[in-house]
């Protein structure tokens, strides 16, 4: 009698831990940079303008299709998502979530097992 396979998705989260200004560790490889934490990769995340999102600057997050888009605007929180960045992420339906890096990290390891969770995080300022 022939065995049957049936296939699984394995859904792989990555966890993001030990945050401090200008430095943050995911899966415990330090990082020095801003970064886009998307579904299965971590790489840095550059802008257009340093503490302004645009819509430009959401293309790696925004062709992952999150559930919820986890902003971290730094440690005193001054990174700012304009008006029409915001307005193109809640357009598609995607939850969006600005917090300072510190409640962003918190936020990304509580939803992320549960939800398709991607994260543009802001180190410093």
């Amino acid at each position: 009698m022939p065995e049957r396979y049936h296939s699984i998705a394995v859904v792989v989260m990555m966890r993001l831990g030990k945050y401090h200004f200008g430095r943050i560790e995911v899966d415990g490889v330090p990082y020095e940079q801003d970064l886009e934490i998307l579904l299965q990769e971590v790489r840095a995340w550059r802008r257009k303008e340093g503490h302004r999102v645009y819509s430009e600057d959401l293309a790696g997050v925004l062709a992952e299709g999150p559930q919820v888009l986890i902003v971290g605007t730094g440690y005193t929180g001054l990174l700012r998502v304009t008006p029409e960045a915001e307005r193109l992420v809640r357009d598609r339906g995607i939850e969006l979530d600005v917090l300072r890096t510190g409640e962003a990290v918190d936020a990304y390891n509580e939803l992320a097992p549960r939800k398709r969770v991607c994260a543009l995080l802001h180190l410093t300022c």
